[in-house]
């Protein structure tokens, strides 16, 4: 099965790369192009590039599970003739029937809203709700895709309330932290693409299939997409696909299984925050740029130049070499992140004194260094 999972980053990459590349040539006819930032909103400068590039993402995405979820319903006996690895877990799979229609509808709803917000950009609390809606069907306890985070604490906490709106905080955190940072060509599909094989490489050491094909799907198409984003960028993925992107994750996250079989979960709690350690640089964008606007009096709903990319590139770094940058941070994270799932209490201890040490050098980085142009 794990063969078969990894067979999947190929095919999302071959229907995200010709997507994108179709997308981009009749946005480029009809006008579809990066809009004029809104009242407020601060953005670097326009470039007649088309941002319809999420149209690919989703499609390298939604179409395999499309032909899956079909082959696996009225053609199972084929399916398994052309592959007999996932024979003996036919009957697994249409178990997850119900998550994996959660997580396509929830993923169209999001790029529909996100292609139309594209062209037409509505306000920050708008898409908020947007972001928040789909987490809560999803996580709602009764529904039977039943996808929460923590649900331990459905006993102790006296109902899945809790879980429930730890869920919903989770979904709404990563999604935003998505899309907060497609801030620069190629940023948001690599990190998506890193971020998204370390869970994948965590997924299959627990023989979780399921989110392993999701995982593998989500890495394939933003490879695709990133072959024609990559600085300098020749088409941009817009909100319907970072959006795409972020609640993917999000979802694929709460679904993973982080503790190891036998585990007792009073004692290896640690391992539940493995896709809190795996995100810990687009969460770090999205805290520290949310305080940087406070602090001058901004919305934090407002967009503008002073996300971690665009910091790094006030410090010296070219915009591709800030890219790159942010890359490798997230690859430490990410190598961490799988680490800890298989830590003893003391090795977790050390990975988390490593991740937090590595953010607050970051931190400290930026403080006190000073941007270009500024006086000694």
């Amino acid at each position: 099965m794990i063969w078969v999972c990894l067979a999947l980053i190929p095919v999302a990459f071959a229907i995200s790369l010709p997507s994108v590349w179709v997308a981009a040539l009749v946005s480029r006819r009809v006008g579809a192009v990066d809009t004029e930032p809104m009242a407020g909103q601060v953005k670097m400068e326009r470039r007649s590039i088309p941002n319809t590039g999420g149209i690919g993402i989703y499609l390298g995405i939604a179409v395999p599970m499309g032909l899956a979820l079909g082959a696996l319903w009225l053609a199972p006996e084929a399916l398994a003739e052309r592959l007999p690895a996932i024979e003996q877990y036919l009957d697994g799979m249409r178990e997850q029937t119900p998550r994996a229609l959660a997580l396509l509808g929830a993923i169209t709803l999001l790029h529909v809203l996100g292609v139309l917000d594209d062209r037409r950009p509505m306000g920050a609390m708008g898409k908020l709700v947007v972001m928040a809606l789909p987490a809560l069907i999803v996580a709602w306890p009764s529904g039977p895709q039943d996808t929460r985070l923590l649900m331990m604490l459905d006993g102790p906490a006296g109902g899945a309330w809790l879980s429930v709106i730890i869920t919903v905080l989770w979904f709404v955190a990563v999604t935003n932290a998505m899309n907060f940072i497609d801030t620069m060509d190629g940023l948001c599909a690599g990190m998506a693409a890193v971020a998204g094989g370390c869970f994948l490489v965590a997924a299959l050491s627990g023989e979780q299939w399921f989110v392993s094909a999701m995982l593998a799907l989500v890495v394939g198409s933003s490879l695709g997409f990133l072959t024609l984003n990559f600085p300098p960028a020749r088409v941009f993925m817009g909100d319907g696909g970072s959006l795409v992107l972020g609640f993917a994750l999000a979802f694929l996250t709460a679904r993973t299984t982080y503790l190891p079989e036998g585990a007792d979960p009073g004692r290896q709690w640690y391992a539940l925050l493995m896709p809190v350690v795996v995100l810990a640089i687009p969460l770090y964008d999205m805290v520290s740029v949310t305080l940087v606007r406070l602090s001058q009096g901004k919305s934090p709903f407002k967009g503008d130049l002073q996300h971690f990319s665009h910091r790094l590139v006030q410090r010296g770094l070219s915009g591709r070499g800030a890219v790159l940058v942010i890359y490798g941070f997230t690859l430490v994270t990410g190598l961490s992140g799988i680490l800890l799932v298989g830590a003893d209490a003391r090795q977790a201890m050390l990975l988390g004194a490593q991740i937090a040490a590595l953010l607050i050098v970051l931190a400290l980085f930026e403080y006190g260094s000073r941007s270009r142009g500024e006086k000694a």
